[in-house]
């Protein structure tokens, strides 16, 4: 059961944490239908501009025949709105041990979210998406006293078996009284100035895309720097505009009935507003009186928004020719309504790996206060004069062999 008579609901116990251990390595059934089922020229365009970007490469179909792949391709975080559920239909122990939530009544806040991209989605691939657990951690944090830290894996491959990229999430699951009770961080927001804003357009009229000439391998130097590049100023009209091309995710989407039909089976998801209105847990992100009553100063972004504004500074800077092939995100501060992210890297290491050419760049997302919300680290891979890039290859050759990998990488890494 998710609420009890014994007051554990919302507290983090240490039997919530033994029984979510008890769930490594099973595969978990995604409840909800992926916002995207195909990979469609409407489809990419939309996820592409939800996040401010009109690479032709996933947005013009005519231009894609002109470069290395042939064809319109995805940008890398589109696998996010895709994946049909891959896991296998549980007996009845798997459905025991998944009955019901360790964590119920407690806050979850995603930090940490890493990826591999071993080959791109085209048009009219489809995916299927197997998820599991793969650690438990608790932690005592600032932020919120005692916490759970939960790793998923999310392990795609396409309609031919082959594996296209996995994504790895840490979420922090922390007792929401405490969260309330903790000291609130002071947050001053005052109107932009003309001048201000002035800045952020010159910044977008500056932004410059690669493309089709290549950035090859033996031209970057370590300490350069990317071109700066700036999202914001954050409204929830930018949230509203990403929902359209990310879909809802922990809801799905649909409303009124169909919503209700959901609320129904999962009621934990949509508490109450002031109206007594059931709605979405998600409106805390452009619902200001919604973030405040857990504790938090106004409304904020998705940690998902900040990583595909990493990889539009790294695609451009790449070019066509080039590949990303690893993306770690650390979401260490919350980005709110009215913050202004200026995203910023530098080439920190350049290598050549078993005929892979690999640049490591250190990235992060920085307010208009100094904060860095969001550091990060990349690794791409860029063409020489004299190869193209070879695209890597997965730890092993399907979705279940690549899960007994994680939960041995897990092991190993403690």
């Amino acid at each position: 059961m998710t609420v009890t008579d014994n007051g554990t609901f919302g507290v983090l116990t240490d039997e919530a944490i033994e029984r979510s251990r008890l769930r490594n390595g099973v595969p978990e059934r995604i409840p909800h239908a992926p916002h995207n089922y195909e990979v469609t020229w409407d489809g990419v365009r939309h996820f592409a501009q939800a996040y401010g970007d009109d690479n032709p490469l996933w947005c013009d179909p005519s231009y894609g025949p002109t470069t290395r792949w042939g064809g319109l391709i995805a940008p890398p975080n589109f696998h996010y709105t895709m994946g049909e559920d891959a896991a296998p239909r549980p007996d009845a122990e798997t459905k025991a041990l998944f009955r019901g939530d360790p964590f119920a009544g407690l806050g979850s806040y995603q930090a940490v979210m890493q990826f591999e991209w071993w080959r791109p989605l085209r048009l009219g691939d489809r995916l299927h998406c197997l998820r599991a657990q793969v650690g438990v951690v608790p932690k005592t944090s600032r932020f919120g006293g005692r916490s759970a830290h939960v790793t998923r894996a999310f392990i795609y491959d396409n309609q031919n078996g082959e594996p296209c990229v996995i994504r790895r999430g840490t979420w922090v699951n922390a007792e929401r009284s405490a969260s309330k009770k903790r000291k609130k961080e002071h947050l001053e927001q005052v109107p932009y100035t003309a001048e201000e804003l002035a800045e952020i357009d010159a910044a977008y009229e500056a932004e410059a895309r690669r493309g089709s000439e290549p950035r090859y391998f033996e031209d970057v130097r370590i300490g350069e720097a990317l071109p700066v590049r700036v999202k914001g100023p954050l409204v929830a009209t930018d949230v509203v505009v990403w929902h359209v091309g990310w879909g809802m995710q922990l809801t799905p989407n649909g409303a009124f009935g169909h919503a209700y039909k959901v609320r129904k089976k999962a009621p934990g998801l949509y508490p109450p507003n002031a109206l007594n209105i059931p709605d979405t847990v998600q409106r805390l992100h452009w619902e200001p009186e919604r973030a405040r009553e857990l504790g938090i100063p106004t409304s904020y972004d998705y940690g998902a928004m900040r990583e595909t504004w990493l990889t539009h500074l790294i695609t451009d800077w790449i070019g066509d020719d080039g590949w990303l092939w690893k993306l770690s995100v650390q979401h260490r501060a919350f980005n709110y309504m009215g913050d202004t992210t200026w995203l910023k890297g530098q080439v920190v290491d350049k290598k050549q790996v078993h005929g892979r050419n690999e640049v490591h760049i250190e990235l992060w997302c920085e307010n208009q206060r100094g904060t860095i919300t969001s550091p990060a680290r990349a690794v791409v891979l860029l063409p020489t004069r004299d190869a193209g890039v070879e695209l890597p290859d997965p730890p092993a050759d399907s979705r279940d062999e690549i899960l007994r990998y994680e939960m041995g990488r897990v092991e190993r890494e403690g």
